[in-house]
């Protein structure tokens, strides 16, 4: 109903009240103690890497004994040795499913006293997880500490593309492509009508705007360039950085948004319902920020890996707690002799891989992950984006967007690259098509394996 409402109102209406719901958010977020935590954050930029394990192991030990005493579900699963040891061992691996089927026994506080968030479904079924106030400060204190070193600054321009759902096929055929928060200067985006057919209504709408900095799922800014790359156009001034967020960054997103809005890309990793953080530094290294949480990079055995699934513990989930939470991502640490010229003492990533399901199964090669695959298009003309679904495991869909540059000759180099990668045992059946349906939370996914 009130969704209905909303969009019977007049867009200008409907932007005073984005601008005022969005208001009232960022007042809970940016109140209590935000700005202690801004302070804090700051000051360990400049710690000792043995100062940071003892803070670490601190913060570990505190979220334990908060946890135990305040969570049914882990009344029993929390040791006193456990907590005394700061030793994760011998508490059981949290599931998915576990906090959508067992939630009111994991969290600490009701739905009244804390901060609701949905997570988005991308990897199975959306859920809900609880955060207290003051998490939700840290996180956000979190985020802008790391924005804020790449020169962002709040009530700048900026251009969010995320999963609101707020605009409708007849406000995109009247020219409008997003809603405009006007007290903190934010153009929300969406993210489900991007396509050839509406790119000019993009292209008008963010030459207008001139935004200086741009934040949201690299696949559907990547969308927008690679059009607009197509068509020889770039924007008509330099955004200053692009922020992507709850996607995995693909080599591809950052060479085209970097070369179509004249803008450093600068990542970063946590997820809806709580991982720590990873954040990429000014050298361009990416960083897992010790005190932020705890993540064990394991192999297929549950065993430590330098490559693998992670599960994460983290310190800002105290509403829910997320203690060796399969979150369902990927990994690959880099190597323990590599040093960073930014001066931190957190440890580093080599990459993120995105979720522990974005592969093809393939009976010669073997799991064929999503950087192989997103690989294939090199040399290849014409593709704007592709998606490749799996059902059989001698079977491949490819569904692909694409300019008519995309003739008979470069089909045939796209299969051959692809065929590299999967194997000859697997039939490829390559369909050309207007759009490729996202995901209700607005995301773009390029490999949906349904067989696993």
């Amino acid at each position: 109903m009130k969704n209905k409402i909303f969009k019977a109102l007049p867009i200008q209406m409907q932007n005073v009240l984005i601008s005022l719901v969005n208001s009232n958010l960022y007042r809970v977020r940016h109140s209590g103690k935000y700005k202690e935590y801004l302070i804090y954050y700051n000051k360990w930029d400049k710690a000792s890497q043995s100062d940071l394990r003892d803070e670490e192991l601190r913060r570990l030990k505190l979220f334990l004994r908060y946890v135990k005493d305040n969570s049914i579900w882990y009344k029993d699963k929390i040791s006193e040795e456990a907590i005394k040891s700061a030793d994760l061992s011998s508490i059981p691996v949290l599931e998915k499913n576990e906090i959508i089927n067992s939630l009111n026994e994991i969290r600490t506080l009701s739905d009244k006293d804390g901060l609701v968030s949905l997570t988005g479904g991308t990897t199975g079924a959306s859920m809900k997880v609880i955060y207290t106030k003051e998490d939700i400060q840290e996180r956000f204190a979190i985020l802008d500490y790391f924005r804020v070193k790449h020169g962002y600054e709040l009530g700048k321009k900026t251009a969010w593309f995320s999963g609101k759902n707020l605009i409708s096929q007849k406000d995109i055929k009247k020219g409008i492509c997003s809603h405009y928060d006007l007290i903190n200067k934010i153009r929300f985006y969406s993210t489900f009508h991007i396509n050839q057919n509406s790119f000019d209504v993009y292209w008008r709408s963010l030459n207008k705007f001139q935004p200086e900095f741009v934040v949201g799922f690299p696949s559907s800014v990547y969308e927008i360039c690679e059009i607009a790359n197509s068509k020889g156009l770039k924007l008509n001034h330099k955004v200053k950085f692009f922020f992507p967020t709850a996607e995995t960054v693909l080599p591809k997103h950052r060479e085209v948004i970097s070369q179509v809005l004249g803008c450093k890309l600068v990542d970063q990793y946590a997820s809806s319902e709580g991982a720590p953080f990873i954040l990429e530094c000014t050298k361009g290294n990416l960083h897992i920020h010790p005190l932020t949480g705890i993540f064990e990079v394991v192999d297929e055995y549950m065993q430590p890996a330098e490559e693998g699934e992670l599960l994460v513990t983290s310190f800002t989930t105290h509403g829910t707690p997320l203690i060796r939470y399969r979150v369902g991502d990927r990994i690959k640490l880099a190597a323990p002799n590599k040093q960073c010229d930014c001066g931190l003492f957190f440890p580093l990533v080599d990459k993120i891989e995105g979720r522990s399901t974005d592969y093809v199964l393939s009976p010669t090669h073997g799991k064929v992950n999503l950087g192989n695959i997103s690989n294939s298009t090199k040399d290849v003309i014409g593709i704007i984006k592709f998606q490749v679904i799996q059902q059989k495991l001698n079977h491949v869909k490819v569904l692909v967007v694409a300019t008519t540059d995309f003739n008979l000759a470069e089909k045939n180099k796209f299969k051959k690259s692809l065929t590299e990668r999967f194997g000859t045992q697997i039939t490829i059946d390559l369909q050309v098509v207007e759009e490729i349906v996202k995901e209700k939370s607005g995301k773009f996914i390029l490999v949906k394996n349904l067989i696993i």
